[in-house]
């Protein structure tokens, strides 16, 4: 844990200007919260018909508004135990506080603010279509607040991966779907294997390429307990898994959108590729990031453009 961000009286930190606030919510990483929700409405339009703009859009911030606090206790923890660094091969828009002299308190302060916001409009949500989506709203949250914080954070297990796939891909479709059909169905997790597996692999992206530096931090990722080559291999066999599981999906339970499917292939393809060819070492984590957050847009408009046929 580290102590020299403790400045004594007299001392004055730089302000969280509105472009630190920006680069602390990593728009990069929003493609995890905007697909999900992408998702739900494909799946809405194709089981129901029709949908509300306006709903979509609401929970479209809260989804951003949610990742965006993720992204900054995530930024705020590291820091404060010492686990970031210039050494480490991130980006400068990457570790606010590692790179400018902001009081981490306040960035604390910021990443709640982001969570109250996202309940505040919940609270519309919850008048419109009852208390299910605040239930599932309160699981993602309390996993917001492990995912960094606490004596042992869920970033520093072997779950990780499945948490953030399974709460980010799963149960935000799950709980947007209920919103806008109206109607429970537990089929959505099923639909949402696909969100599951990319916003997954967003996090093996990074622990992958990070496994030195978590080794060193004591974390027990997923990737350190398998070392890099069986990470890279179960990597490669989630890729494939993906879009297998999309083609299949679409086949079995909404035909009419096969018709994207080659479209899908032909534009993914090369994506898919250079990630695979990815050593994911530390050198190489900048533009894997990039990569996965890539074929994940892809992927997941297509997937949408097809339920939605």
């Amino acid at each position: 844990m580290r102590t020299d961000f403790k400045k004594g009286e007299g001392e004055s930190y730089s302000p969280l200007t509105p472009r630190l606030m920006v680069q602390l919510a990593a728009p990069h990483t929003w493609p995890a919260a905007i697909l999900p929700v992408l998702i739900a409405v494909g799946c809405t339009v194709a089981t129901r018909g029709v949908f509300s703009p306006l709903m979509a859009l609401v929970l479209l911030v809260i989804c951003i508004l949610m990742q965006s606090s993720v992204n900054t206790f995530n930024d705020y923890f590291d820091f404060v135990k010492g686990t970031d660094s210039a050494e480490d091969n991130v980006e400068v828009t990457d570790a606010v506080l590692v790179y400018n002299h902001v009081n981490p308190r306040t960035v604390l302060m910021y990443a709640i603010g982001l969570l109250v916001a996202a309940f505040l409009l919940g609270l519309y949500v919850i008048f419109q279509a009852g208390f299910i989506p605040l239930v599932i709203a309160l699981v993602g949250a309390l996993m917001v607040v492990l995912y960094s914080g606490g004596k042992t954070p869920i970033s520093y297990l072997p779950i990780g991966e499945l948490v953030s796939g399974g709460v980010m891909g799963g149960l935000i479709p799950l709980a947007c779907y209920q919103v806008l059909s109206g109607t429970f169905s537990w089929m959505m997790l099923l639909w949402s294997v696909p969100t599951i597996i990319g916003v997954g692999l967003i996090m093996m992206t990074n622990n992958t390429c990070d496994i030195e530096k978590d080794v060193e931090a004591q974390r027990k990722t997923l990737p350190v307990l398998l070392g890099r080559p069986k990470s890279r291999a179960l990597y490669h066999g989630l890729l494939v898994t993906w879009a297998c599981a999309i083609v299949l999906i679409i086949c079995l339970w909404f035909a009419h959108g096969i018709i994207v499917l080659p479209f899908m292939v032909l534009a993914c393809y090369p994506l898919m590729v250079g990630l695979w060819k990815n050593p994911l070492i530390p050198a190489s984590r900048v533009g894997a990031m990039g990569q996965i957050c890539s074929v994940n847009v892809a992927l997941g408009a297509f997937y949408a453009c097809a339920l939605m046929l």
